[in-house]
């Protein structure tokens, strides 16, 4: 009997409610969906896409990380002013970023992608080169002072005492002294020890935009050799790459990368001098000193914001910069600021892939770019070899320029 009251009950409802073709067969209660995973983050090179933008297939260009015999460099194609010469110094290093000189001729080069620190010998003869040390997180900054060479990856800081002498030396591992911000992003270094004796370490942006998730980002820093001291010199630098004291008035001039997905022309990369501690450089809501930010945005986003005195081009990622101070060259040259470009990935139409210089007052002003170095890329068909980085002045009065793309150290000299 109890088993006939479901089905007299739902014979009853469908009588009640007038509907037709009413079953009286069990139907199962439907399961509640589940809730949509979350869509996974956009990578950081990503962030701050707009709309408009969205479809676009441009993203960062991988580096050639094999090593590239001296003999496939096509430097034919490249094009310097008369009386200039370019030619192969050292090859087989691939991803080679700064460079440092030691003793005894020795050049330490750090490197990002692939996470080697290389020496490279003269020994008068011929050019050697070893790996110091292997598998960092991008070791890109090294500096070499009082017989030490340092090296700064994300997470490590290691000095190497008497390298020169002895190759297998055990480094002093120094990273509990730097207070070193664990993003990975933009925080890849180049390091200079300044005319005052202290090392010089950027801190980039952990994103292409956004709102700095703790302030120790987008900062200049500067400490003693044994990394006590430490002081924030400037803020508001997105990614700053390479930087140099002035000869004459020993004030510090940096390169810094404008943010990506604004557009093909804007913004520009920029030419900078820290005049006093504290200066304000924009980042993230002012670029080029008086453009503001799309997206992330505050009340005057300008003000305060200290003004770059040249603009290098849009995404054309310019990197090392350093003054030329020798007596190989021209006199016209002397004081003179060398900037390699990298070259552009955030850009229809790519800009950079060469070296130029920036000819100025003392004080900034009156800023002249020249093209020095070009045929890196073919601008007819946007092919590219070369992505210079860095420079290295000999005491010769020569040239070294790091090539990342094809691993490979070239020597710039002149003769009338």
């Amino acid at each position: 009997m109890n088993k006939l009251i479901p089905l007299a009950t739902a014979l009853l409802a469908c009588l009640v409610m007038g509907l037709q073709g009413c079953s009286t067969a069990t139907t199962p209660v439907a399961e509640a969906p589940k809730p949509a995973a979350a869509p996974a983050p956009a990578p950081a090179w990503k962030q701050g896409m707009g709309a408009d933008m969205s479809t676009s297939k441009l993203a960062p260009i991988p580096g050639k990380l094999t090593v590239t015999p001296a003999n496939e460099i096509p430097l034919n194609t490249l094009k310097l002013p008369p009386g200039f010469k370019i030619e192969v110094y050292a090859s087989g290093i691939p991803g080679a970023r700064e460079m440092a000189m030691g003793d005894n001729g020795k050049i330490y080069i750090g490197t990002r992608a692939i996470g080697r620190v290389y020496e490279v010998s003269d020994n008068g003869k011929e050019r050697t080169s070893r790996v110091v040390v292997d598998k960092l997180v991008q070791p890109a900054g090294v500096a070499y002072k009082n017989g030490s060479l340092y090296v700064m990856a994300i997470d490590k800081v290691l000095r190497y005492d008497g390298i020169s002498k002895n190759p297998n030396v055990a480094p002093v591992d120094m990273t509990s002294k730097f207070n070193l911000p664990p993003e990975q992003h933009h925080n890849w270094k180049y390091l200079a020890f300044g005319p005052d004796g202290k090392l010089y370490v950027p801190f980039g942006a952990p994103c292409n935009i956004c709102e700095l998730p703790t302030p120790e980002y987008a900062q200049l820093r500067r400490y003693n050799s044994d990394g006590s001291g430490m002081e924030v010199l400037a803020t508001g630098i997105r990614n700053t790459l390479g930087f140099d004291w002035h000869p004459v008035t020993k004030q510090i001039w940096f390169t810094n990368h404008g943010r990506d997905w604004m557009g093909d022309d804007k913004p520009n990369d920029t030419l900078n001098i820290l005049t006093k501690k504290g200066e304000n450089f924009g980042f993230p809501y002012c670029h080029e000193g008086n453009m503001p930010d799309d997206k992330i945005t505050k009340a005057n986003p300008c003000e305060g914001v200290t003004k770059p005195i040249a603009l290098l081009g849009p995404h054309a990622a310019a990197m090392g910069l350093t003054f030329y101070t020798g007596n190989m060259f021209p006199a016209e040259y002397k004081n003179v600021a060398f900037i390699a470009r990298k070259g552009s990935w955030n850009r229809n139409i790519k800009t950079g892939y060469d070296v130029v210089t920036v000819k100025a007052d003392a004080n900034g002003k009156n800023a002249k770019i020249t093209p020095f170095i070009t045929g890196f890329m073919n601008s007819a068909d946007q092919s590219f070899w070369g992505r210079p980085t860095y420079f290295m002045q000999m005491p010769d009065g020569s040239m070294l320029l790091t090539d990342e793309q094809l691993g490979a150290i070239y020597r710039i000299t002149y003769k009338k």
